[in-house]
């Protein structure tokens, strides 16, 4: 279990600092920022990434509500639910302080340009509510666990797991960065907001109960509808 929680925390770092690194640092540069499709697809490298280098050790899961939803399908144990959580929770703090000292080296860095916090309505990217936000959150995170459920299915092609899951999680963000600039994942969520406070941390639930319900939803949905049959 130490090697799995290890791989969590390694593994979830790895996400919260390449994709919101890439958002705070890269998005905007001067004349050759990356903009949203580069955020989009940094979060789904560093997925595809740990998910070949690390998914043999922990499963790569590197976000809370992947594991609840695993877990509701019947993929993971109850006794590693909350241990994968904290290691995924840490690991995204860790690598939230890590970006911070980054990007604090540079004239003009304020936490209050969003330091890559999820937000809905006044904080929200696009300006979207509070109930476009929760329905958003909810559904992209259900897709994101049908397609991880479904790529990682012992009847599914070997080899092309990673890959299915990095792209999903890149049209995730394709969609819905405009809405609350793209959680479906508590972890990811709550590194940020720690260090932003205030609104970020005032909304941070919605980054927690919609994820996971939509997670939970999927991983029973899968097991009902297209699990294997005896």
């Amino acid at each position: 279990m130490s090697n799995r929680l290890a791989a969590e925390f390694i593994g979830t770092f790895w996400l919260v600092l390449g994709g919101c690194g890439s958002a705070v640092i890269s998005a905007a540069f001067p004349n050759v920022g990356i903009g949203l499709l580069g955020v989009a697809f940094a979060f789904g490298l560093t997925v595809l990434t740990i998910a070949y280098s690390l998914g043999h050790i922990s499963g790569a899961h590197l976000n809370p509500a992947v594991s609840f939803g695993l877990w509701a399908g019947g993929r993971l144990e109850t006794s590693a639910l909350i241990p994968y959580v904290i290691a995924q929770v840490l690991g995204g703090i860790v690598a939230s302080g890590v970006l911070f000292l980054i990007a604090s080296g540079t004239a003009g860095f304020s936490l209050s340009d969003g330091f890559a916090s999820n937000g809905y309505g006044d904080y929200s990217p696009g300006h979207y509510g509070v109930n476009a936000a929760f329905i958003c959150e909810l559904v992209m995170t259900f897709m994101f666990l049908i397609v991880i459920m479904g790529a990682t299915d012992e009847r599914a092609p070997k080899g092309f797991a990673g890959i299915a899951i990095g792209l999903a999680l890149t049209l995730i963000h394709l969609i819905s960065i405009p809405v609350t600039n793209t959680s479906v994942n508590p972890a990811r969520s709550t590194g940020p907001a720690i260090f932003v406070g205030g609104y970020a941390l005032a909304q941070l639930w919605l980054f927690w109960v919609a994820p996971i319900a939509g997670a939970v939803i999927a991983g029973f949905f899968y097991k009902t509808f297209f699990g294997k049959k005896d």
